[in-house]
């Protein structure tokens, strides 16, 4: 059998995540293949490995790639955008006026230019794991597979789930379910250690009917996980508690789909029994406080969730791709919310560097967002020289209060370069950006009318 190629990393500081050995000053790693071979100060790894291709952090910080639990590629194409008329007034009138409306608009080729333009800037904020969650009802059919494309091609690990809704009709239904279950197959048959995975995406109670709900349960007969959106609205929960007189979380439970490989995103109308049932089912809650905030739909009890033991990852939801910059304000929001400043430091680097790295470990079934013999080679180099103390008890303050996505230097993905000096490493870069341009100012010009 031919030999792996290994290249070893050193000259910087490691943030490892492990907790045996959480921070190696004068160290690196090696890599081989696709995995972490070795981690280690330099002058271990330069004995134990002399042959290997060298890589010099030059004083940078080295840490696990970053992982966003709850994106929407589908708002790419939104930036910079203002709809004519659009002044929306309450968070329904957001969905209609705005991503309802961009989403029955999409085009395979957007769907594509999208996902190629946020993996992007998911690489250059250091970001090397995206969970993602779409919508593309102009385009239903063959747009997760054109999602997986874009990855493949950028070379982020991305896990998929396409919106399944009736708020477009029987129709339109169908289409989602065929592909959703189409992708998860593929999925769950794609051997290629960077992925893609796959759940079922399903949109909201408000939008789901118990029959389309039942047919996902009946299709899932390989109990893959669900990724919904829960409570994000006032309105979620209103419907459900007219429509079937309990909370969305309790639907949503007794119709069997919440449980340990379920991601619930936002969570914010919820009671405290509702908090009682995603404990005990062991859902996932992703919290995105950036969008709850720009949408003004409140802000989720994350202090509560966390004293009730339940699991808390971080995402974005579409708004950023800096996972730095989401943790920050998590930090800030769940201060000002709970009036304690002691609270929501602790919490939110839980999030981000803990339960986001278990949450893809288990979904990727690789351990992830970790630098330990073994993991995946996700490795980042922050190009960051601290004024302070920097050690194993302040680097989550320093990762906080003065670090941010735009720090990011390189990125390696499953053992390969793909950003090196803030350069991404793709011919066709400027390519596909100029494409996204033109693609997005098609879609505006729809969408205005």
């Amino acid at each position: 059998m031919k030999a792996q190629k290994r290249l070893r990393i050193g000259g910087g500081t490691v943030i490892t995540r492990d907790p045996s050995n959480p921070m190696i000053e004068g160290g690196g790693l090696v890599i081989e293949g696709t995995n972490v071979k070795a981690v280690g100060t330099d002058d271990e790894l330069k004995a134990a490995y002399p042959d290997a291709e060298y890589l010099d952090a030059e004083g940078r910080l080295i840490m696990p790639g970053l992982i966003n639990a709850h994106h929407h590629i589908y708002s790419a194409f939104a930036r910079g955008m203002s709809i004519p008329g659009n002044t929306p007034q309450n968070f329904l009138e957001i969905l209609e006026g705005t991503w309802w409306n961009i989403d029955r608009h999409l085009t395979l080729e957007a769907t594509y230019l999208s996902a190629a333009a946020t993996y992007m800037e998911c690489i250059r904020n250091g970001v090397t794991t995206v969970i993602d969650h779409h919508a593309s009802y102009g385009a239903v059919t063959g747009s997760l597979f054109r999602i997986a494309d874009a990855a493949r091609h950028i070379g982020v690990r991305t896990c998929l789930a396409y919106e399944i809704s009736d708020r477009e009709g029987a129709e339109k239904t169908e289409e989602a379910l065929k592909e959703s279950f189409a992708f998860l197959e593929y999925a769950q048959g794609d051997s290629d250690s960077l992925g893609p995975k796959a759940l079922i995406g399903l949109h909201a109670s408000f939008t789901l009917s118990d029959e389309t709900l039942e047919k996902c349960r009946l299709k899932n007969t390989k109990n893959a996980g669900y990724h919904v959106h829960i409570a994000e609205g006032a309105y979620d929960n209103q419907h459900a508690l007219e429509h079937y007189g309990c909370s969305a979380v309790k639907r949503l439970y007794d119709r069997g789909i919440l449980g340990p490989n379920t991601v619930a995103g936002h969570c914010i109308h919820i009671s405290d029994e509702d908090l009682d049932l995603l404990k005990s089912s062991g859902t996932t809650v992703v919290y995105n406080p950036e969008s709850n905030m720009g949408n003004a739909v409140g802000s989720p009890d994350v202090l509560k969730m966390f004293d009730k033991g339940i699991f808390v990852c971080l995402g974005t939801d579409g708004y950023t791709s800096d996972m730095l910059e989401s943790a920050k304000v998590a930090v800030l929001l769940q201060k000002h919310r709970s009036g304690n400043p002691s609270r929501g430091f602790g919490e939110a680097a839980q999030m981000l560097f803990y339960n986001n790295a278990a949450l893809a470990t288990q979904v990727f079934g690789r351990p992830i967002g970790v630098l330990c013999p073994g993991a995946v080679a996700d490795v980042i180099f922050m190009d960051y020289h601290a004024y302070t103390p920097l050690n194993r008890d302040t680097i989550d303050g320093h990762l906080f209060f003065g670090v941010s996505g735009a720090h990011t230097d390189t990125v390696i993905i499953n053992g390969k370069i793909r950003m090196k000096n803030r350069r991404i490493q793709l011919e066709d870069e400027r390519e596909l950006l100029e494409a996204s341009r033109i693609e997005s100012a098609k879609l505006w010009r729809k969408l205005y009318g």
